[in-house]
């Protein structure tokens, strides 16, 4: 885990409670990993369980919550508290500053944020004068991620990874996200031949050379769903909801699937093979 240091920006890729890399939030969790900023689109579970856990100084999103599961009581407990702070941007513009990071821009030029309190509660966010139009314009700060980690189906021992053709908001967020960054962590769910990936170029998204390590991470997004592999766990979605509604109770989840587990494998064995099969949902090439 040295390829994330104390301090960093970190991105996940995914989108609300779909496709996250929750493997490896969780080994962040178990090395202990402090004062990271998470820098996002819309968040969830990954990032509530950083927060619970003691990892996070800074968060700069437009939402973190567990949608139909209810509030990211973690995240909550600790904004109320002014253990962390939380700077909102709208969710389009949470997008656009990634990028503004892949095209190397230093803002990201916004015609909307007249009258809101997003821009005039943050000083990143800077009005000038557009000087085709004459108009009011803002601009946003990049996202700049250190690093950026995503969870997909799968790549090869080099590094390139491919998309399915079916795609929806959390696999193209994953690769805005994957441009924005020149340290990029791919998980996935196997990794195959180069010969593999050659029978379908058009679909390699993230090319080897910018990708700093792929790990092979089977449901390395559990509980989150990965479209076309397996669906989400909703009972354990449930039971995080449940149990994350006091400090108490999340310490207890922390030691019963993160602290307690030597790995992911272990994680996986906790959860139990039976549910893990009940939530495959393996769909035909498109």
């Amino acid at each position: 885990m040295s390829a994330v240091a104390d301090g960093e920006r970190i991105a996940f890729g995914g989108f609300a409670i779909y496709q996250r890399p929750i493997a490896f939030v969780h080994e962040l969790i178990r090395q202990k990993r402090r004062d990271l900023t998470i820098v996002g689109v819309v968040n969830a579970n990954e990032t509530d369980l950083l927060v619970g856990a003691g990892c996070v100084r800074r968060i700069e999103t437009s939402y973190v919550g567990l949608e139909s599961f209810g509030l990211a009581r973690n995240f909550r407990r600790a904004a109320e508290a002014g253990e962390i702070e939380v700077v909102d941007y709208p969710e389009l513009i949470a997008w656009d500053r990634f990028r503004a990071s892949q095209e190397n821009l230093p803002f990201w030029p916004c015609t909307f944020l007249g009258g809101s309190d997003v821009a005039q509660l943050n000083p990143d966010i800077i009005p000038f004068t557009c000087p085709v139009t004459g108009k009011q314009m803002w601009a946003v700060p990049p996202a700049k991620p250190d690093v950026v980690v995503v969870h997909a189906i799968i790549g090869d021992e080099y590094g390139n990874v491919a998309f399915p053709a079916r795609r929806l908001l959390p696999q193209s967020v994953d690769v805005t996200h994957t441009r924005s960054c020149d340290k990029v962590i791919v998980t996935v769910e196997r990794i195959v031949s180069t010969e593999e990936l050659k029978k379908h170029p058009e679909l390699t998204e993230i090319p080897s050379f910018r990708t700093t390590h792929i790990v092979e991470v089977p449901y390395g997004a559990h509980p989150t769903a990965v479209l076309g592999i397996y669906k989400s766990d909703d009972d354990h979605f449930r039971a995080y909801a449940e149990a994350s509604a006091t400090q108490q109770g999340f310490d207890a989840y922390l030691e019963e699937y993160v602290h307690g587990t030597r790995d992911h494998h272990e994680y996986l064995e906790r959860i139990g093979l039976r549910r893990l099969i009940a939530l495959r949902n393996v769909e035909l090439p498109q």
